[in-house]
């Protein structure tokens, strides 16, 4: 057996699980550890039962099998097997099981005792993928609850063991140094030009590469879109001893292992996605190239669509990828990004229980019987908004009840190997869905062909006459095997839907239906937007559902549709559509509109007017018309909301009237005074003082007609209103008419003295005072002396105090 760098930690290792039962593994890429302790834990006989491992992919996990198998000199399905997806190669004599991460979920929600195994071990567990962070806290669970004697390893590249094995603990943690080959790494001189394509230009950092170096080429690119233009741009570009093979998910096991096996002649570039980060041994490398990219799943709970988006890799990615360079010799490392750039980039992948759907997470926990994820041990919490909308789709699948406890339905849509939307559509619409099923979890095969789905079901049946690209036959045939797997899982159908009438029983909250106007923009039965290219040949498609979207916030761009007939939509939703009597202020048309709608969620199907509307719904949609445009102040008005709030500032028990408070309570106070306003114009023209006043009750006002009067009235029984907006009531009249009044008129409980303005007889102003009697005593008699010159008609007596008021000039003589 090669010695690998792994070997010197393993003696640690197995005293730690012998001792605890549990412990964190920390080893670097090509350690090997996903092939190296499996075994040792097997030959230490620390447990009689199964070892299972966990690998986040298929691929990875076919590859770990095949690896030990034959170190042991067997056949997989032996001594060592794997259960993934659709496959399966175990035995009776099988000790060591290596599963993908959704197996294991299922095998403890069958078997909570975990019956027969004897240690669960956690590769790959940096990658933070949502089943691998929902398989622990259930193993967890299970050990604490059931299973002491049960040994949990969990074992990470580049994770940071502290925090996982606090969550264990306080678990041992076992560190392997790795393989001590030097990288060296070369950043490129400068960030690439704009409007440079990722391929191309790694492409042409291939070249270079190759014309430098010896040895395999390892290059990373972010998916299989990406890697295809890479190896067109290579055409003619590589000696002729340079082997081109692409590694991806979804490409066939033949192909997949022609990539990880030594080349025999010449030299091997593999041209990868971030699966050949961890876990695979692709022997023969000794040059990586980075292109720096990694694509991501992301999920928006508010449009409830993930889409995955392209984003630069995070340190530990690239220190992962760079790390595939030195794992038998010294290597080199090529990065498409410059070395300035290198300090922008995030430490660590963000975990996907953070960014990813959550249904099925919430499904699971709700078969588990917990419908709160506090309950369980998770390493990063799951986003409370997410898991709600998650539940919220649940219930609407008729997965959850109205108490939020699973049903019948759910714990069989649970069982079923795929996304609750697609098990609730194989469930209700039989057989018939299964290709639809399989299809909507694959890869599109028929690319560029427009977004029709019943394109590529005439594909997957073999009709290639009306097909108006070639499809992707690899793609085809993994569609129909899963599709022949779905089936036998699935009831008989009911009766023969359609496509979009099985769509529909998926993604009830995408029905859509076209706006009005030329353009095909579709509302949302769960109230997004989105939009068909004008060409597509659904563009004119009344009712569609939108299977995949690009996620875009305001209008997403549909990419997969299936045309819906309103009968087909009625025969899987009926019970969804009721009819909707609508009062609403309309903003377009600033009236109050009252209408009869048939809806489905937001898709009204039917709009008819509504003319026997109650007085109370036009009031309150008129209501909505005041939040939307504000209150019409008058000036009367705005002097009874000062006088009120003059008040209250003082400490008087009055309602609130501030703005603020006006508005919140606005429906009480205003509602019943709005008989008959249905336009802007009405509104415009209504009179918010009798509203106002009758807030207060009749001691109320008593009180605020006597501390805060409306009016000052003259000596000569003139009224004038108080002006109460400004920083002290105020008041404005001519001088001569306050002749004889020797007190200040005062307001308010602490008796706030009036700002009085002094006007002249040709009513401008002569003076401010809050202090008429100081006025009369000191400022008086230089006013007098300048008013006699200019005003001399008009009375200016020397004792104002003993005058009478007056309004009048001086008669003649």
């Amino acid at each position: 057996m090669i010695p690998l760098p792994i070997d010197d930690a393993l003696p640690d290792l197995i005293a730690a699980l012998a001792r605890d039962r549990r412990a964190v593994l920390q080893a670097p890429p090509g350690a090997g550890k996903t092939t190296r302790v499996p075994l040792a834990l097997l030959d230490a006989g620390l447990t009689a039962g199964r070892i299972v491992m966990l690998e986040p992919r298929r691929l990875a996990a076919r590859a770990a099998a095949e690896r030990m198998a034959e170190t042991l000199g067997e056949e997989v399905g032996q001594t060592v097997g794997y259960r993934i997806r659709g496959e399966s190669r175990v035995g009776r004599a099988t000790r060591i099981e290596v599963v993908t991460e959704g197996i294991l979920t299922r095998m403890i929600q069958s078997d909570p005792g975990l019956d027969g195994i004897g240690a669960v071990i956690f590769d790959e567990f940096h990658e933070r993928s949502l089943t691998a962070d929902l398989g622990l806290a259930l193993v967890w669970e299970v050990r604490g609850a059931l299973r002491e004697d049960l040994i949990l390893l969990v074992m990470s590249a580049t994770l940071d063991a502290a925090p996982v094995a606090a969550m264990m603990d306080d678990a041992p943690v076992v560190t392997s140094q790795g393989v001590s080959f030097p990288v060296d790494t070369r950043w490129i001189g400068k960030p690439l030009a704009k409007g440079m394509r990722i391929p191309e230009a790694t492409a042409n950092l291939v070249v270079q590469a190759v014309t430098e170096t010896e040895g395999g080429v390892l290059v990373f690119l972010p998916g299989e879109g990406e890697i295809r233009r890479c190896a067109a741009a290579l055409a003619g570009r590589l000696p002729a001893d340079c082997h081109i093979r692409p590694l991806y998910g979804a490409l066939p096991f033949a192909e997949q292992r022609a990539a990880i096996r030594p080349a025999g002649t010449g030299r091997k570039i593999v041209l990868a996605t971030s699966i050949a980060e961890t876990s695979l041994t692709i022997e023969d490398v000794r040059v990586v190239v980075d292109a720096g990219r990694a694509r991501r799943s992301r999920f928006d709970p508010n449009s409830g669509m993930a889409r995955l988006m392209t984003e630069r890799v995070t340190r530990a990615e690239a220190d992962q990828r760079r790390g595939r360079a030195g794992r038998v010799a010294p290597g080199i490392c090529y990065r498409l990004w410059t070395r300035g750039e290198e300090g922008g980039l995030a430490p660590y992948p963000p975990p996907e229980i953070e960014a990813g759907d959550l249904a099925g997470l919430a499904l699971d926990l709700a078969a588990w019987g917990t419908d709160d994820p506090g309950a369980l041990a998770f390493l990063t919490p799951p986003n409370p908004g997410a898991f709600d909308e998650a539940r919220t789709l649940l219930a609407g699948l008729g997965a959850l009840d109205g108490r939020g406890r699973i049903t019948g339905h759910g714990r069989a849509l649970a069982a079923l190997p795929v996304h609750p939307r697609l098990g609730h559509m194989l469930l209700a619409a039989g057989r018939q869905a299964a290709p639809l099923a399989a299809l909507l979890e694959e890869r599109d095969p028929l690319r560029c062909a427009g977004s029709d789905v019943a394109l590529r079901l005439r594909a997957l049946e073999g009709r290639r006459a009306d097909l108006p690209v070639p499809p992707d036959h690899g793609t085809l045939a993994r569609i129909r095997a899963e599709a022949q797997r779905l089936a036998a899982r699935a009831p008989e159908s009911p009766r023969v839907m359609g496509p979009g009438e099985m769509a529909a029983l998926a993604y009830p909250d995408r029905v859509g239906l076209r706006r009005k106007g030329e353009a095909p923009r579709y509302i949302l039965s769960g109230g997004k937007g989105a939009v068909l290219d004008e060409t597509d040949p659904l563009a004119g498609q009344r009712l569609i559902v939108a299977l995949d979207l690009d996620g875009d916030a305001r209008e997403a761009k549909v990419r997969l549709a299936a045309a819906l007939t309103e009968a087909e939509l009625r025969a899987v939703h009926g019970a969804a559509i009721a009819w909707h009597e609508v009062c609403d202020w309309s903003r377009r048309e600033n009236r109050v509109v009252a209408r009869r709608q048939e809806r489905f969620g937001a898709l009204v199907l039917e709009d008819r007017a509504w003319p026997d509307a109650p007085p109370e719904a036009l009031a309150r949609a008129a209501l909505d018309g005041i939040r939307a445009r504000g209150l019409p102040w008058t000036e009367p008005a705005r002097r009874f909301q000062a006088r009120v709030e003059l008040l209250r500032a003082e400490g008087t028990d009055l309602p609130d009237m501030s703005d603020a408070g006006l508005m919140a309570q606005i429906g009480d106070w205003l509602l019943p005074h709005l008989d008959g306003a249905r336009t802007a114009e009405d509104l415009r023209r209504l009179d918010l003082l009798p509203a106002l006043g009758a807030r207060l009750t009749w001691d109320q006002q008593q009180t605020l007609d006597r501390l805060a009067p409306a009016h000052f009235e003259t000596p000569l029984g003139r009224r004038l209103a108080i002006d109460y907006s400004g920083e002290a009531p105020s008041i404005a009249l001519r001088l001569q008419e306050l002749f004889g009044m020797t007190d200040h008129p005062t307001v308010g409980p602490r008796r706030l003295p009036l700002r009085i303005t002094l006007l002249s007889p040709a009513g401008r102003p002569v003076q401010v005072t809050q202090d008429l009697p100081g006025f009369w005593a000191n400022s008086y008699a230089d006013v007098r002396k300048d008013m006699r010159g200019r005003y001399p008609k008009h009375p200016w007596p020397e004792d104002p105090t003993a005058a009478d008021p007056t309004l009048r000039a001086r008669r003649r003589t």
